[in-house]
């Protein structure tokens, strides 16, 4: 029988609940952490019985082109490469494992629950893109990246999946060893923007 945990956020020492709300209500960015978010790693190719499996599944097309995402009520689909997504939800991720491996029982896939390896900061406000812009290479332009695009890239050298998930608004998604220099940084880099914490 596998012991139980006490599961602790990354940034749990940082009092992030206790600073929410607080910052100038003019702030250019808004941090949050979205700790324990269900995340899953799916790999297999993107053939029509495999990807019919996983729309049985959950009622989702999974996305075949980089850099697209697709969601179906709570759960979204991230593309990482041509045999790879990344399952996300506010469900359980070991719910998640079964409900994949159940439906791609006879598919060559693996299905991984990689919820313990992340925390999601969550990036929003009128200057987050520039904030993003001094530490990640990527285009930023809403003609390069727009909502619902997705990228494997670095922040500040830290390796992060950047989900752009409204017009000034991003998940970035960053392992936990990373998470509490990756918010510092971000912090830093917006003091002259105003900086504010939001809830996760």
């Amino acid at each position: 029988m596998v012991d139980t945990f006490w599961r602790q956020s990354p940034l749990s020492h940082l009092n992030l609940a206790v600073r929410a709300g607080r910052g100038p209500a003019d702030a250019g960015i808004v941090l949050a952490e979205r700790p324990f978010q269900a995340t899953v790693n799916l790999r297999g190719r993107a053939e029509p019985e495999f990807l019919a499996a996983v729309v049985d599944a959950f009622g989702l097309m999974l996305p075949l082109n980089a850099p697209e995402t697709a969601t179906e009520g709570e759960i979204t689909a991230l593309w990482l490469g041509p045999d790879e997504w990344l399952i996300c939800a506010g469900d359980d991720g070991a719910r998640l494992v079964d409900r994949l491996r159940g439906a791609l029982n006879d598919h060559h896939a693996a299905v991984t629950d990689v919820s313990e390896n992340y925390t999601t900061i969550a990036l929003s406000g009128p200057r987050a893109a520039d904030v993003l812009a001094k530490g990640c290479p990527l285009d930023l332009h809403p003609v390069s990246f727009q909502p619902g695009h997705v990228a494997q890239t670095i922040i500040a050298r830290a390796d992060v999946i950047l989900h752009q998930t409204g017009a000034d608004a991003y998940d970035i998604r960053v392992r936990r060893s990373f998470a509490e220099y990756l918010w510092t940084w971000l912090e830093d880099a917006g003091l002259e923007y105003g900086v504010a914490v939001g809830e996760g």
